[in-house]
């Protein structure tokens, strides 16, 4: 069986841990650096996502505090498809959506898009992780890629889409 995202998340280094950060900005910049450090995307591929949120209001985070920050189809920095993983601890405050719903995100799920049949597979594999609450309570006790793979393993994703 192929690996799933979160098996591709571990091995590619493709995760990160933090205690709080300063502002959405950073969490979303943070949220990218694992990515940067292997190449997936370039280093000011962030900036593009913080230009797209702060047109587009806080359409990346979705209930159950996850975020998936992600830029719009054909982004420059986008060097290669793949998912960065970030937990913080500490709420991270994206501010009110058009229906004054307050946006807070604790799980980041950040998209790199190059090849559109791989990104479609990673998109359907999230689908089925933000669906699993269990799961999702799992991944924000992580602390160690260990924790991704247990919680995986303890709360594995149906596939909602089957």
């Amino acid at each position: 069986m192929a690996d799933t995202i979160l098996q591709k998340i571990v091995e590619r280094g493709h995760y990160k841990f933090v205690d709080k950060v300063d502002s959405w900005q950073d969490a979303v910049r943070l949220s990218t650096e694992s990515l940067v450090k292997t190449g997936y995307v370039s280093e000011n591929y962030y900036k593009q996502i913080v230009d797209c949120i702060t047109k587009y209001g806080p359409y990346v985070v979705f209930d159950h505090y996850v975020a998936m920050p992600h830029s719009q189809e054909g982004a420059e920095g986008a060097n290669k498809t793949g998912v960065g993983f970030m937990r913080v601890k500490e709420d991270v405050d994206f501010g009110k959506d058009e229906d004054g719903e307050q946006k807070i995100a604790r799980l980041f799920f950040t998209l790199a898009a190059k090849d559109p049949d791989e990104h479609l597979d990673n998109m359907n594999q999230l689908m089925n992780i933000f669906c699993n609450e269990d799961l999702l309570d799992a991944l924000m006790a992580a602390n160690t890629p260990e924790d991704i793979l247990q919680a995986e393993k303890d709360f594995p994703p149906e596939d909602i889409l089957a």
